[in-house]
């Protein structure tokens, strides 16, 4: 017998909010508990936004393919400089490594935008957020900003690698 279950059943799975801040509260309910959060499982969750509420902050993967369909209600996708609206039946396709950021939003209701949401949970995916400048490392468990610098700022001088030969001489 499996740990987790491998059905669930949209109905009876718990929702969890994610709040944020006046704009950032969704809703979400795992529906692939049987598939662990580790190096490259698929997985999907059913999100929920209510109205005036954005999904999460604009963001792009270097890894990580997401697709999004629209279950119900009505919303926005806001995709590299362009903005369409969506709504159900629609299946959204974002492509990881294009540099192309996205977003989803329900701007004014007037129900919820529910919609399912499908991706891999990489270890080591690296998402970028233009809007403002952050940078998350998930296999550092990091969001933050880079500051650029010289390939050697900051390194010992004279490098440790040194002194450390010369002990074994």
């Amino acid at each position: 017998m499996a740990d987790k279950p491998l059905i669930t059943n949209i109905a009876t799975t718990p929702e969890t909010a994610i709040e944020a801040g006046q704009h950032w509260t969704s809703y979400y309910k795992p529906m692939t508990p049987g598939l662990p959060r580790s190096e490259g499982r698929l997985g999907m969750n059913i999100t929920r936004l209510p109205a005036g509420q954005v999904g999460c902050p604009f963001h792009d993967h270097l890894i990580e393919d997401e697709i999004f369909y629209v279950l119900s209600g009505h919303g926005v996708l806001r995709y590299g400089d362009s903005v369409t609206a969506i709504g159900p039946g629609d299946c959204i396709s974002c492509p990881a490594g294009k540099g192309i950021a996205h977003q989803i939003a329900n701007p004014d209701g007037p129900e919820d935008l529910v919609y399912i949401a499908v991706g891999l949970n990489h270890p080591h995916e690296v998402c970028t957020y233009p809007d403002n400048g952050k940078v998350s490392v998930r296999g550092l468990k990091t969001v933050g900003y880079l500051k650029a610098a010289p390939y050697a700022e900051g390194e010992p001088f004279p490098p440790r690698i040194l002194a450390m030969a010369r002990k074994l001489a």
